[in-house]
């Protein structure tokens, strides 16, 4: 088949799955999985070879970072019924103060707890941000919503184990420790700069609550804060201190840094090699914090939160794998060799144009998962021939994938109505946060590429 008919079968696939998720409503994991069909069966490659690279795909995708989703996600589920996120945010407000809180919270989301589901950790956190909001004057709710969409949205893609973080590095072969460490170099000065950027637009009176925010009777309730045999067993026995709570987690996350050091360093010791791999990490974090789960909830309360994060677990799995299933047809379609000829590290900016691919895709798509995991799957046959190191690759579309979270965003309404804010108010704590958030993370990244 010509280059330009896989070309055109290529763009005729991926507007094809837009229409599909965005029109007809249709589940992320079929419309990627009836993409992937089209596309190995319209370049030729026959019903046999096509099922056989979808298959393969999924599975070389689970294989690698399967395990990681499934672990990070029952870790969140334990730390959410041990009220981890509640008793956290009250203590960096006692810390920090009002005025900081924004920053403090905003970055304990975007990188500590990006284990913990995303929609579990925005109900927890987001009526705690409103709550804040009000004790910090009139433009306070405009600042917590800002920093928490900013670091939601932000952790998802650049923190370790966020799952669009774990899909990017593991369609594009990233080393875990890689990422994690890169990551923190980009997220950190993300999310100040682009709260500050977005704290000044406020201050100078872009921000109106009369039409920014609802009245109190209209905005959602509370999430409810646990129930017979779970978080209640809290009320019984004496809270756990937060860094008990979190360190299985956090010490996970030091092994994965560790290994990534060691790796760079070019030293080699065979314990260090075990304990930091991401799997082994994570899987005695989980232990761990199972540990401290049935210490202080008993046994049947972690039970119940891990049979949550179970439930929790599938469809992220399956999104991922089905990012997979689109990246090994698109390499047995040929599609990097075709593409190769154009892009190269000669190309004229490179991982902007790689930040922009994503982005058109997020505009389209209207979710940062199902962007970031497209993205990787059709810069995965193309990433040899940038010359870049595919770290960087990982991050640009990363970045991209966060530009204009918009009203087809599940995230954006949950934002709105937990913030209390009207959808005007949305558009302009969600929307245009988060997308300077993603033009700023060009910054770090473009950095980075002069240094790697």
């Amino acid at each position: 088949m010509s280059d330009t008919a896989t070309l055109i079968n290529t763009g005729v696939t991926v507007a094809a799955i837009v229409v599909l998720i965005v029109r007809f409503r249709l589940n992320p994991v079929i419309a990627l999985v009836l993409g992937s069909c089209y596309l190995g069966l319209s370049t030729g490659l026959g019903v046999g070879k096509t099922v056989e690279e979808i298959t393969t795909g999924f599975g070389d995708v689970m294989a690698e970072i399967g395990l990681l989703i499934a672990f990070g996600v029952l870790i969140g589920a334990i730390l959410r019924d041990l009220r981890a996120i509640e008793r956290l945010v009250d203590k960096l407000l006692t810390v920090f103060g009002p005025r900081r809180i924004p920053y403090a919270m905003a970055l304990t989301i975007a990188t500590v707890l990006q284990s913990i589901f995303l929609d579990v950790l925005l109900v927890i956190s987001g009526p705690l941000a409103r709550g804040i909001g009000k004790r910090l004057g009139p433009r306070g709710v405009a600042r917590m919503a800002t920093a928490l969409a900013i670091a939601l949205e932000c952790g998802i893609v650049f923190t370790v184990p966020g799952v669009g973080a774990l899909a990017l590095a593991g369609l594009l072969h990233v080393p875990l420790g890689k990422y994690l460490l890169f990551g923190l170099v980009v997220i950190i000065p993300t999310v100040t700069i682009a709260i500050a950027i977005m704290s000044v637009l406020f201050a100078r009176g872009w921000w109106d609550p009369a039409k920014d925010e609802m009245a109190d009777e209209a905005v959602a309730p509370e999430a409810p804060r646990g129930g017979p045999g779970t978080v209640a067993a809290l009320d019984l026995r004496k809270p756990p201190a937060l860094p008990v709570v979190f360190s299985p987690l956090l010490g996970a996350l030091v092994l994965i840094a560790t290994g990534a050091v060691a790796e760079m360093l070019e030293w080699s010791n065979p314990v260090v090699a075990f304990l930091s791999s991401p799997v082994v990490a994570l899987l005695l974090g989980l232990v761990g914090t199972c540990l401290i789960g049935r210490r202080y909830m008993g046994q049947p309360a972690v039970e119940s939160a891990l049979g949550s994060g179970l439930r929790d677990s599938g469809q992220i799995l399956l999104l991922n794998g089905v990012g997979g299933c689109l990246a090994a047809v698109l390499a047995a379609a040929g599609l990097g060799d075709i593409l190769g000829k154009y892009f190269s590290a000669n190309t004229w900016a490179p991982l902007l144009l790689v930040w922009l691919m994503a982005a058109v895709l997020h505009i389209a798509v209207g979710s940062v998962t199902i962007s970031a995991i497209t993205s990787a799957g059709l810069l995965a046959p193309i990433a040899p021939f940038l010359g870049l190191d595919p770290v960087l690759i990982a991050l640009a579309a990363g970045a991209g994938s966060l530009f204009m979270v918009h009203l087809t965003s599940n995230t954006f309404w949950l934002l709105q109505s937990l913030l209390g804010q009207t959808t005007r108010g949305a558009l302009k704590t969600v929307s245009v946060g988060v997308s300077v958030a993603s033009v700023v993370a060009l910054g770090p990244i473009l950095a980075l590429n002069l240094v790697l």
